[in-house]
């Protein structure tokens, strides 16, 4: 007897709760302008890219959480910080002759313009300049 009258209602209420807490989820990510989808690894499990993700605007703390993004897809993220070159779109410049590994990138950063610029003297391989219209995935936890 003590089920029929509080069971029901108790699951009502938590099927309600529930779709609150998704609304609200959907809402604040389209708000924000934040994508909710998280970065799929394109780099092959047994192949080393060395990157560095250099901040291009004046929006603080980019090239940190696209270095998150990029080590979740699978590079290698040895430096990040900021750039005195300013973009509105991502670039991500080949440093070591390998086109194809700059096309991962661009795919991680979501359609980042791809530039050649050999540099052998960076002992990297790719150089990320994160822009203004650059859309953050979902933040995953990173203590």
């Amino acid at each position: 007897m003590n089920w029929r009258r509080w069971g029901i209602p108790a699951i009502v209420l938590a099927i309600v709760a529930l779709g609150a807490g998704l609304a609200i989820s959907v809402t604040r990510s389209a708000l924000t302008g934040r994508s909710t989808e998280r970065v799929a690894r394109v780099v092959p499990v047994n192949l080393r890219i060395k990157v560095e993700v250099l901040n291009a605007t004046d929006t603080k703390g980019l090239a940190r959480r696209a270095m998150f993004a990029l080590r979740d897809a699978g590079f290698d993220v040895v430096y990040f910080g900021n750039s005195t070159e300013r973009s509105d779109s991502n670039i991500v410049r080949d440093r070591s002759g390998h086109p194809e590994w700059a096309v991962l990138a661009a795919t991680a950063m979501r359609g980042a313009r791809v530039e050649e610029k050999a540099d052998s003297s960076h002992f990297l391989d790719l150089t990320i300049l994160v822009g203004r219209n650059w859309n953050p995935p979902r933040d995953a936890l990173h203590p």
